[in-house]
């Protein structure tokens, strides 16, 4: 069998939203290449079966890809597309990821058998973006790992792999809801709970579809889209909880804080890794 490569360069801000293009086209998901240098833009990368349908795929991939810069998310590169062989094709995908450590967790993918004194999550990295490898992941996978959690609430919205969601069901926190508008994240994040042998509650919608107050809320979104929802994450939050955001680019930064502020949260922590601003919000 033969395989195409799509490669798409995003700035850190877009790669959230190209990862969601390239995922409904490739083979078990995506893959995200994070330089060393934060001035270098991230490599997003899919892989097709290269067969008659292999054209209008890419076609779709490069009208959505299109009409994304008109968002004004940062920077996105052309797409580029490469020929690979099968056997190729499997390490190339399996070398992205490997066993990483962020905070009390250790993640690894669901081919390795590594094991570690660390709490342990195993997620198959492909099915949708969020595997602990974009620093806005790991932003809030070490905000949950310095926080008491057991029994208490937590609302995950925008879960893509589940990952957050599932961190907080292992360091005990009951009950713990997922949310995501994507289907195909819902299916993932189902999928890996499953496979984590917790019980997170996934369910298809966002913050305006769930009900209840919770004590710690999650979104690892991108700024665009936290500024609107932030009156319905302030509306599922409890009294006295905390309202965890990432996804942030530095430069509007300020621009969440007046959101949330509008919507009676202030800022109560902060962390910034590179470009990327999280804030705890009470």
């Amino acid at each position: 069998m033969r395989w195409l490569e799509v490669a798409v360069p995003s700035h850190p801000e877009a790669v959230e939203a190209v990862s969601e293009i390239l995922d409904r086209v490739g083979y078990n998901g995506i893959a995200v290449e994070v330089p060393l240098d934060p001035a270098e833009q991230h490599i997003v990368k899919a892989y097709l079966v290269y067969d008659h349908a292999a054209r209008v795929k890419v076609r779709r991939v490069k009208e959505a890809i299109g009409r994304l810069r008109a968002f004004g998310l940062g920077p996105v590169g052309e797409v580029a597309l490469r020929r690979i062989r099968d056997e190729d094709w499997l390490e190339a995908w399996k070398a992205q990821f490997g066993p990483i450590r962020i905070g009390p967790f250790f993640i690894r993918p669901s081919w390795s058998d590594a094991a570690a004194a660390e709490t342990t999550i195993v997620l198959d990295p492909g099915m949708a973006f969020g595997t602990g490898l974009h620093p806005t992941t790991r932003q809030c996978l070490e905000a949950l790992g310095e926080r008491t959690l057991k029994g208490r609430s937590v609302l995950d919205v925008g879960t893509g792999s589940g990952i957050l969601a599932i961190a907080a069901a292992k360091r005990g926190a009951r009950p713990v809801v997922g949310v995501d508008t994507d289907p195909l994240a819902v299916r993932a994040a189902t999928e890996n709970a499953a496979r984590n042998d917790v019980r997170v509650d996934v369910r298809a919608g966002s913050a305006a579809d769930v009900e209840g107050r919770y004590e710690l809320v999650v979104a690892n979104l991108v700024a665009e889209v936290l500024v609107p929802v932030a009156p319905e994450l302030r509306a599922r939050l409890a009294s006295g909880g905390t309202v965890i955001v990432a996804g942030i680019v530095a430069e509007k930064e300020q621009g969440v804080i007046d959101a949330f502020a509008a919507a009676g949260l202030a800022v109560a922590g902060r962390d910034q890794q590179d470009d990327w601003v999280r804030l705890d919000l009470r």
